[in-house]
């Protein structure tokens, strides 16, 4: 342990000792943002010994290894930091975490750390139809062409449907009511979700996670820690990014924030900035260095935020920001005789949980708590089609808290109509948020959705499963009016933010963005919304992105 203290000591001190050399040298790619995206193109652009690439972090450490060290009491005398420990995903709302979340940089929720979202999510980890690609994404992006990308990401990052290292399955009841539910009744299959990657319709089975021995894994376990092995990658966190420094559609560098100290960090000649902030940050970013819709940077210029950059040298695009998309999201309540529910706590687990966990990596807290996914399509009288997911957790939700409940999640993914944009907040520091279209603005989203939850509301006579919050014979449109409402349970965000600088628009096939010629966009804004959670389609954007802009490079 006090080893562990003293290189955490002379890594701090290298750190600030490099930082004024560091901000001083230029590099050949500089990358904005250490979230799943950012640590992988940063690293796959790193394994040309030739080519220096900087990746920048405005948040600190987050796992154990990057030097993260906020955990429970519990965990004392191992290498594990909360992030570390699936189980205590959850705890984050319940014991929100000052040094993993974003403080007073976004209007929403999200985090703000090495790893980003990825560091704080679940883990799920879904393959993406070949159906997503082959529909939503443009020429040079089908399915086709990123399948090499696929098969490279399964290879650093496998995933399981078996998290607990034991073998075992916990807390299965729920899935045994789901087998009832789903498979008997509503007439879904089965299966093993990312072995069966192109089957949305009528399924059911198991989570898949990013997990490798009982713990988080995720880009900062895996290509992370390979780049830091080389002496061309440095990674550099705590430092906020202000703008990209631009001579017209050239980008030189990028301005950044540091313990109250402004600078500038510059790209080498024919250098290239990658923005992998997110789907929020990146298009403000873009906003604050000049490129954007010319309203957002005349009210942007008139409140001194463009630093004097003269509206001759803007770049007008009204595509940065728009096509904001997060899963429209409703909780409904869950109760069985036959259900067990199972609450993680953030302190004091029960002994026997943690020791479990602690000797062997198994049990309940070798995951996130769900018990069961499951997907189907709604087909419009149109021929458009709607996808739809939900899933059970082993607990109950806020006013549905007994030991018999758990809570459904249930939300629109791909071919939803709604979306919204990013909107900067006011003075003084116009912070990114989403506005109010992005759920529901169109009111297909809300049928749709309806008559899920109608389907598989009819499938539930005979399983003892009764939903709590919303009445099990409410017609189509009385669902409607129930999840297109403010409650606790309905109108949440799943904060699955993508969508928001979108490829043909925004940036073009190569991510680069619309008129610049070596500055890119490489996260989950450029990834249209899929049909499963976003976490393994934005790194597959990420590997397919190196294929284009390495290309690029040479």
């Amino acid at each position: 342990m006090l080893l562990s203290l003293l290189l955490q000591l002379l890594f701090s001190i290298q750190l600030h000792a490099s930082l004024g050399k560091r901000q001083a040298a230029t590099y050949d790619v500089i990358v904005v943002g250490s979230g799943p995206a950012g640590c992988i193109i940063a690293s796959r652009l790193s394994e040309n010994p030739a080519r220096s690439v900087l990746l920048i972090e405005g948040g600190g450490p987050s796992y154990w290894v990057t030097g993260g060290r906020e955990r429970p009491q519990w965990l004392t005398g191992t290498n594990l930091s909360r992030v570390d420990v699936p189980g205590l995903y959850s705890t984050i709302y319940s014991n929100p975490s000052s040094h993993l979340l974003c403080q007073n940089k976004i209007r929403a929720y999200g985090a703000c750390t090495i790893g980003g979202n990825s560091a704080i999510n679940a883990g799920l980890f879904y393959e993406p139809p070949a159906s997503d690609f082959d529909k939503y994404f443009p020429t040079g992006w089908k399915h086709a062409d990123v399948t090499p990308a696929i098969t490279r990401l399964y290879q650093k990052q496998p995933s399981t449907n078996r998290p607990s290292l034991d073998g075992l399955y916990y807390q299965q009841s729920g899935y045994e009511a789901a087998k009832q539910w789903l498979g008997t009744n509503a007439g879904y299959t089965e299966l093993n979700i990312n072995a069966n990657s192109r089957r949305k319709s009528k399924v059911f089975g198991h989570p898949a996670y990013n997990y490798a021995k009982g713990q988080r894994s995720g880009p900062v376990i895996t290509y992370l820690q390979e780049a830091l092995a080389r002496p061309n990658f440095r990674l550099q966190s705590g430092t906020w990014v202000q703008r990209v420094v631009r001579t017209g559609g050239t980008a030189t560098g990028v301005v950044v924030y540091v313990n109250g100290v402004t600078s500038t960090i510059s790209l080498k000649p024919n250098g290239r900035v990658i923005l992998s902030g997110g789907a929020l940050k990146s298009p403000e970013l873009l906003m604050k260095s000049g490129i954007g819709d010319p309203a957002i940077l005349t009210t942007l210029s008139n409140a001194n935020q463009l630093s004097s950059l003269p509206s001759s040298q803007w770049i007008n695009n009204s595509a940065v920001g728009a096509g904001l998309f997060d899963n429209p999201n409703t909780f409904i309540a869950m109760s069985s005789p036959s259900i067990q529910a199972y609450n993680y706590v953030y302190e004091n687990p029960p002994t026997a949980d943690q020791n479990l966990y602690l000797t062997k990596k198994s049990g309940h807290y070798s995951f996130a708590g769900g018990s069961v996914s499951f997907w189907d399509t709604i087909t419009r009288p149109d021929g458009t089609v709607a996808g739809v997911q939900g899933g059970l957790s082993n607990a109950g939700y806020r006013d549905y808290t007994d030991p018999m409940t758990v809570t459904m999640n249930i939300y629109g993914t791909s071919g939803l109509k709604s979306s919204g944009r990013v909107v900067l907040g006011g003075s003084p520091d116009y912070l990114p948020g989403p506005d109010g279209n992005v759920y529901y603005s169109n009111p297909q989203d809300a049928q749709d959705i309806a008559t899920f939850i109608r389907r598989i509301f009819d499938a539930l006579p005979g399983t003892g499963l009764v939903p709590l919050n919303l009445n099990q014979t409410s017609t189509v449109a009385q669902i409607v009016s129930y999840i297109t409402s403010w409650t606790p349970y309905t109108r949440g965000q799943v904060n699955h933010w993508s969508s928001s600088c979108r490829i043909g628009s925004c940036v073009d096939r190569n991510t680069t963005v619309v008129g610049m010629k070596n500055l890119h966009v490489v996260d989950a804004s450029i990834v249209a919304p899929l049909t499963v959670n976003p976490q393994m389609g934005v790194m597959i954007a990420a590997e397919r992105a190196w294929d284009l802009i390495n290309g690029m490079m040479v």
